[in-house]
């Protein structure tokens, strides 16, 4: 049962996380070169690309989209006022348009977009087949949309706890939601933080693929009903059930950050040893 993957659930999740997001938790889980290797197959070999970076976050991503894209050309886009709060703050993205908005319900025209990006928001998004379907009717035909997220771990008690917490697909999933979104020419490359053992079972990935066609998603007649709202009304037994699996999915990606530490400390120490 994965416990943050609730709108509501995970925009509490990050009031608290992101109060520490860019200095503690982003530099262990998703760093500056794993975003220029993503960043690659978005192909933002323009700067007149019209480019939305969804579940932007703190605007980590953003800021490698606007090293190569015009920032009044990008539209930043996340459920998190407190994480759009901290982008606030960065110089880099002043240009950049930052908006309020819904991964599975985008504010944005059918083919009005060059670019779609998203990093590290697939594991919070209740439906991802939904989401990958909005973002192919928002492309223009020939635009292409990259997302990168995680991997399920090798370790099984990783797992375990990476089950808990969020959503962690397998490599066949993220390649069928872009597949049977209508994308083409779908290519993967794994990426990994510099203390994830080479040998190990692979960490993340970027995908990215291609939209032929103009017109929304042939999956939009796949996904069923109205996507889950962040603000659903809150019965006595919705609150019960809410404040469990925030306080339990919370534990367990909280264990993530000192095993990521002690990992990330392990390889500096061997890296030095080995000067």
């Amino acid at each position: 049962m994965r416990l943050i993957q609730h709108k509501k659930e995970a925009y509490w999740f990050y009031r608290f996380l992101s109060l520490g997001y860019d200095r503690y938790v982003n530099p262990l889980f998703w760093t500056a070169r794993m975003r220029a290797e993503a960043l690659e197959l978005a192909r933002l070999d323009r700067p007149d690309l019209r480019t939305a970076d969804v579940g932007a976050g703190t605007g980590f991503a953003t800021e490698g989209v606007v090293a190569r894209v015009d920032p009044a050309r990008v539209t930043m886009l996340d459920q998190s006022p407190h994480q759009i709060a901290r982008a606030r703050a960065k110089p880099a993205l002043d240009g950049v348009e930052k908006v309020l908005g819904d991964a599975e319900d985008l504010p944005f025209g059918t083919d009005e977009l060059d670019r779609y990006v998203s990093t590290g928001s697939i594991e919070y998004w209740p439906d991802p087949q939904r989401a990958i379907a909005e973002a192919y009717r928002v492309l223009k035909p020939g635009g292409v949309a990259m997302l990168a997220g995680p991997l399920p771990p090798g370790n099984p008690i990783a797992r375990r706890l990476a089950d808990a917490w969020m959503l962690f697909p397998p490599e066949a999933a993220y390649r069928r939601w872009f597949e049977r979104a209508g994308f083409d020419a779908v290519s993967v490359r794994h990426i990994a933080p510099d203390w994830h053992r080479a040998g190990a079972a692979p960490y993340a990935l970027a995908i990215a693929g291609t939209k032929p066609a103009p017109g929304a998603s042939p999956a939009s007649t796949v996904v069923a009903g109205r996507p889950e709202r962040l603000q659903e009304p809150m019965t006595v037994g919705r609150s019960i059930r809410f404040a469990g699996r925030f306080a339990a999915g919370s534990l367990a990606g909280a264990l993530f950050v000192p095993i990521a530490a002690a990992l990330e400390a392990r390889h500096r120490l061997g890296r030095r040893r080995g000067a």
